[in-house]
């Protein structure tokens, strides 16, 4: 399926983006059957931002699968409509509106992302994945399954203004201002929550950096020319699933 005449260019672009990294999250395994999301705001006035069709899994999500919505929850495309979760609007939506600067956003139920999310004590800075997010990281307490509007205004309190949260007895959240961004940013997220499961698991004593170096290692992960590096580690990413290319972009 090509672009339909009566679209965009952008926001076909925008949809083939997406479902690239639908694809992506599936391929390195942050999946949970039909459930949790990732939404991409569509350049314009309009506020309009696409998700996931519920129901389609991750590994085969085609552009003419995402539903485009507004901040109210209300599907905007007809043609390209379908069933919206909820829990996922709540999130993303109240995200996105409040802010702008983040137009991709990624929420995970990982096994070691949960496991984390149900530690006291968070993310340890354990790693150098894990100090990218050295007092760069949010949390949100777990209210039940987020499908309450009131949610939305401690959701983005908790968030301030941080690209990554870790919903407690939950899962994990990640954004950017690009799809290459975010998808940085919830790789890190998890392979950091992945290592910490492993290093606790062996039942030795941990070693923790000094402070001084915890907070210069988190500022090296925000130095000039980081960006270039997260589009190169996006396009290589993609190359793995280059073959599916005209799948997903249909």
């Amino acid at each position: 399926m090509s672009k339909p005449s009566a679209m965009s260019h952008i926001e076909w672009q925008s949809r083939c983006e997406l479902a690239a990294l639908y694809r992506l999250v599936a391929y390195y395994r942050m999946t949970d059957l039909i459930d949790t999301h990732i939404t991409l705001r569509v350049p314009g006035p309009q506020r309009h931002f696409l998700i996931n069709r519920y129901g389609v899994a991750f590994e085969k999500m085609r552009a003419s699968d995402l539903v485009l919505i507004d901040l109210q929850g209300k599907v905007v495309d007809g043609q390209h409509g379908g069933h919206v979760n909820a829990a996922g609007f709540i999130i993303h939506s109240a995200i996105h509106e409040a802010r702008p600067d983040l137009h991709c956003i990624i929420h995970t139920h990982t096994a070691a992302g949960m496991a984390v999310a149900a530690q006291r004590d968070g993310l340890l800075p354990l790693t150098q994945h894990a100090l990218k997010f050295y007092g760069n990281l949010a949390y949100h307490t777990y209210e039940g399954i987020a499908l309450s509007m009131q949610e939305r205004e401690r959701l983005v309190a908790d968030l301030g203004s941080h690209k990554a949260m870790i919903l407690r007895n939950h899962g994990l959240l990640a954004a950017g201002g690009s799809v290459a961004a975010a998808f940085h940013e919830i790789y890190f997220l998890e392979r950091a929550c992945q290592a910490q499961i492993q290093a606790m698991s062996a039942g030795v004593a941990l070693n923790i950096p000094d402070e001084a170096v915890c907070r210069h290692t988190a500022a090296q992960f925000g130095r000039d020319g980081i960006d270039g590096i997260i589009d190169l580690a996006w396009q290589a990413a993609l190359s793995l699933i280059d073959e599916q290319r005209a799948d997903w972009c249909s």
